[in-house]
């Protein structure tokens, strides 16, 4: 499977994401190659026009296209269509599978994920984006922020308060999930300007009146924050894969430069102060590796994964960036020259760093959960 994804990510070599960060350009031709080979719908189950693999094999896949050089550019680029439709798939009615599904396995139809707002962020059950009900349609309300690929999106799978909360409640009770069209009339998409990858927006969404048909509800209303925590692990692996993948494409361009870049009358890299950082973050990628691993497996055994995926997403963020950030160190001067590309493995690899969910939070929740002290917020 490494091999099929490293075959087609040949054919997109550095030159294809330099352009492409530089005009901040969707890949659609990377991403139509993967559509016509079948792998944007590999974890859609094959009723519907997916592959049915698991969050293991997605991650394989995952990381080989960061470690390509595409990096986050590439990842980011069809992430959604790997993970985001699990509620779907999970909890939609065969109607809404047989219609929604195919599209996203076929690369006929885009997608954006729409939960996070201005005044939430990590905090979700505080969302004040409204649906309010009458007969068979919704009428949504609200705003959304640092929602990927919205510029280029036909679909949104929108999180919105349907009821409000109550103190007799769980906070996150009420929030209902939809899966509807990206209709512009009624949603302005306004492109955020960001430190790295260009080719993949990043938006603010002004939601102001968009029908959405009672059809287009996944599962049961109110019930929605419990529907998006299916898809919280597997992001939590994919996106410590990609971290993973991009930290050693920064290695294995590191070491090439170190072998070559003679100073002195000798190569640099049989330099200690070269050698003994990127053995390093070799064997720091590699112990992430592992825990990505083991979080995927636990996760497609349908064990319990919480720990091991987020224990998974930090290590991977944190030997990613210290790849990434050694790897400029590595070049000197060079490394901050766009034409050797290790600097935008560096701005890219800061996404992994900072999403789905903060160093500090995946610190709370393993001493809560994991060591059993006292919840500290």
């Amino acid at each position: 499977m490494r091999a099929a994804i490293e075959k087609i990510c040949a054919r997109f070599g550095d030159d294809y994401w330099l352009k492409r960060d530089n005009d901040g350009h969707f890949p659609k031709e990377f991403y139509r190659a993967l559509a016509d080979d079948g792998w944007l719908g590999v974890c859609i189950p094959q009723a519907y026009g997916g592959s049915g693999l698991g969050v293991s094999e997605a991650a394989v896949m995952m990381q080989a296209v960061a470690a390509s050089g595409a990096g986050l550019s590439g990842a980011s680029a069809i992430h959604m269509n790997i993970f985001g439709l699990n509620p779907v798939a999970l909890y939609g009615t065969e109607e809404q599978k047989r219609r929604m599904l195919p599209p996203i396995a076929a690369g006929k139809e885009k997608a954006c994920f729409a939960v996070t707002e201005p005044d939430a962020g990590l905090e979700t059950a505080r969302i004040k984006t409204r649906a309010e009900r009458r007969g068979d349609v919704y009428t949504i309300t609200g705003a959304k922020i640092w929602i990927s690929t919205a510029q280029v999106a036909d679909k949104m799978l929108l999180l919105a308060r349907t009821s409000p909360s109550g103190a007799d409640r769980k906070p996150t009770d009420g929030l209902s999930l939809f899966y509807t069209v990206l209709d512009r009339r009624h949603v302005e998409v306004r492109e955020i300007a960001k430190m790295g990858r260009k080719a993949v927006d990043s938006n603010q969404l002004f939601i102001d009146g968009l029908p959405v048909p009672i059809a287009d509800r996944i599962g049961e209303e109110g019930r929605g924050f419990e529907y998006l925590l299916h898809g919280f692990n597997p992001e939590r692996i994919l996106v410590a894969a990609e971290a993973i993948g991009l930290g050693r494409a920064a290695l294995a361009r590191a070491s090439s430069y170190a072998r070559g870049r003679v100073v002195f009358g000798r190569p640099i890299g049989q330099n200690q102060a070269i050698q003994h950082p990127l053995a390093e973050c070799w064997m720091e990628l590699e112990a992430a590796d592992l825990m990505m691993l083991k979080a995927a497996w636990q996760y497609d055994q349908g064990m319990a994964c919480g720990p091991a995926a987020n224990a998974a997403k930090y290590l991977a963020a944190e030997a990613g960036f210290k790849a990434c950030q050694t790897a400029i160190a590595t070049h000197g001067g060079y490394g901050y020259a766009k034409e050797y590309h290790v600097e935008r493995y560096l701005r890219e690899v800061m996404i992994a760093k900072l999403a789905p969910v903060s160093p500090q939070l995946v610190l709370c929740f393993i001493a809560e959960k994991v060591l059993g002290l006292p919840k500290s917020y």
